[in-house]
């Protein structure tokens, strides 16, 4: 079962976005109500302490918390979709925003992936998928297509093939420069690691500066 979960980040309308799958569930988290206009979707549940959609109306059951949580409210939206069945999670807006938020997002749908769901962030623009050890990732993406594989801890034994720059069993220390900007041969990029846990980003559509 797919579900959609809309979160604050930024959302551009791309053909990319268009060609994603269609959900089961739509759960907006919050501010991320706002992309159900772009996304021309209805909302199954609006989830959130509603800090970041003042003004924001929409015709959406909700499930109100208090600003003074221990979770975040992309947390509790995952919690519902789980709860309701999800086994594949699309998060629309993951990109963008305040950093602390994009960041810890970009970390939870790692430990999410090791939880056995499937998971894609997504802003139009940019997405994402959690790179987990003996998981590999395999992608078509047209040649000169930009990625990175952003390591979250010390990464061993990773293998990129279809790559212009392809790696074999390299050892990517945490924060390292290594594996940013490669670019894809066209084709299928094949992205596997030994041990480690990282998230491999792709540029659907090149910004301009």
């Amino acid at each position: 079962m797919l579900a959609w979960i809309l979160v604050g980040g930024r959302l551009t309308a791309t053909p990319a976005l268009a060609a994603l799958l269609r959900p089961d569930l739509i759960i907006a988290a919050d501010g991320g109500a706002r992309h159900a206009a772009v996304l021309g979707v209805h909302i199954d549940l609006w989830v959130g302490d509603f800090d970041s959609s003042e003004g924001l109306i929409l015709d959406a059951p909700r499930e109100r918390h208090p600003a003074a949580k221990d979770s975040t409210d992309f947390e509790l939206a995952v919690r519902v979709a789980r709860q309701r069945g999800a086994t594949e999670l699309i998060i629309l807006g993951a990109f963008g925003g305040r950093f602390d938020h994009a960041f810890a997002l970009a970390l939870g749908a790692c430990r999410l992936a090791g939880e056995a769901l499937k998971v894609t962030l997504h802003s139009g623009d940019e997405a994402g998928y959690p790179l987990l050890a003996q998981v590999p990732v395999r992608l078509e993406l047209r040649a000169g297509q930009v990625f990175s594989v952003l390591a979250t801890s010390s990464l061993n034994g990773l293998t990129l093939r279809g790559a212009r720059w392809p790696l074999t069993d390299a050892d990517v220390p945490l924060g390292s420069g290594l594996t940013l900007s490669n670019e894809a041969a066209g084709g299928v990029l094949t992205a596997e690691l030994r041990s480690g846990v990282a998230l491999l980003t792709v540029l659907e559509e090149m910004r301009r500066a």
